[in-house]
């Protein structure tokens, strides 16, 4: 089989590519692969391809761009000319762009290869009935919230057309179905990146490092942990620093050089910038503790999974999906309450004043992260193309009696 992904990819800085890249990695390790066509989004650098395991064909299409409006035609002509036998698109509402419209039409997309009669699994990371506007950066206007809602059932509605819409959280199966009275929604969980043999729980550096992933400025804001860890330091005399992993959310250009200024006078504040995909196991083994700075959610997050396979203690607040993913996979960590510096100081100064806790919680996590292998969730996509082609065979046996 040919399998197309539509897909961000690594080095682009677009979400998801990340997730894109070890889907890559085990889809091409299948033995009902033949090729993998990878539709992704125009980059200076050349595509991060090279894998040390053997595996399937992978040829790249270049064919969007973030923001452009003629992505549904620029991708369309690259399917035409590829010609897949099954296509999965690796999805969220902003994916074509922050721009209305353009996220729109590419947003079209799944419903175009539906109507191409290609088997299609639209991979929705997030919905829009669970995001909340406002804090994601949005907007705050009640009546522009209205009409994101609005837009977001649109859109939601097109992806729904394609023949299955894969979520990674039951609640989201549930709303959807709910809401949309729709049977084609399934649930197949985010999945786990890379997992170790054996989690390594030693402190590797001096001083303990106390990190933070992701794409920061939204809902996902970092002061508050820096003035947390500097209480810490103040109340137990610990070496700690802060590192901040990651990069600027596109709504908020310049917020990590802003806080970086604003927060100059405390010190072992390491601001790492992009982190490139082979520097990531880096990262998080040298951490002794993950910290979700959050004040809403979006969606499974996959940084809690990466956490989970270095066998990592982390500090969470109780809201939201994050919570949901305690109760649902497995994992465990220490609560704060979002809004609260103190909160998230104690919940810090616990762990990393208890090194037996901090190594059960890593362990209680890697444990949770072990069930849903990257290897095991492209099986499920595998089979979920199959049962669409048995559906597809029998219409047309039926069409043809």
């Amino acid at each position: 089989m040919k399998l197309a992904i539509v897909t961000a990819y690594p080095p682009s800085k677009v979400t998801l590519n990340e997730y894109a890249y070890h889907l890559v990695k085990y889809f091409r390790q299948k033995k009902d692969l033949t090729e993998l066509i990878l539709l992704t989004d125009h980059t200076e650098g050349s595509k991060d391809i090279e894998f040390a395991e053997s595996g399937c064909k992978i040829t790249v299409k270049e064919c969007w761009s973030f923001n452009s409006y003629i992505n549904i035609i620029s991708v369309n002509k690259a399917i035409n000319k590829t010609r897949p036998d099954a296509i999965l698109f690796n999805l969220q509402f902003m994916k074509f762009g922050d721009k209305k419209i353009a996220a729109a039409l590419g947003l079209m997309l799944p419903w175009v290869c539906k109507l191409k009669k290609i088997p299609t699994i639209a991979l929705l990371h997030n919905i829009m009935e669970e995001v909340d506007l406002e804090s994601a950066g949005f907007t705050s206007n009640k009546i522009m919230q209205k009409i994101y809602g609005f837009i977001g059932s649109t859109l939601t509605k097109l992806i729904l057309k394609a023949d299955v819409v894969a979520v990674t959280m039951q609640k989201y199966v549930d709303i959807l179905k709910t809401k949309y009275k729709i049977e084609n929604v399934k649930l197949i969980p985010h999945g786990t990146f890379e997992i170790p043999e054996e989690p390594d729980s030693k402190i590797a550096t001096d001083p303990t490092q106390i990190m933070t992933f992701g794409k920061f400025g939204t809902y996902k804001k970092v002061e508050g942990m820096i003035e947390a860890v500097e209480q810490v330091r103040q109340s137990t005399g610990l070496d700690l620093e802060v590192v901040i992993a990651g990069t600027d959310n596109p709504n908020v250009p310049g917020y990590l050089e802003k806080v970086k200024a604003d927060y100059k006078h405390i010190k072992q504040v390491r601001f790492t910038g992009y982190v490139e995909e082979s520097a990531v196991p880096v990262l998080f083994n040298e951490s002794a503790v993950v910290v979700f700075p959050y004040t809403s959610t979006t969606g499974s997050s996959g940084v809690l999974h990466q956490a989970g396979s270095y066998g990592k203690a982390v500090v969470m607040p109780d809201l939201g999906d994050l919570a949901l993913l305690v109760k649902d996979e497995g994992y465990q960590g220490e609560f704060f309450e979002p809004t609260s510096v103190d909160s998230l100081a104690k919940a810090i100064e616990k762990i990393v004043t208890d090194d037996d806790y901090r190594k059960a919680l890593g362990y209680a996590n890697y444990r949770a992260a072990t069930a849903y292998p990257m290897s095991k969730i492209t099986e499920i996509y595998l089979d979920t193309f199959k049962e669409i082609n048995n559906r597809h065979t029998k219409k047309v046996m039926l069409y043809k009696s």
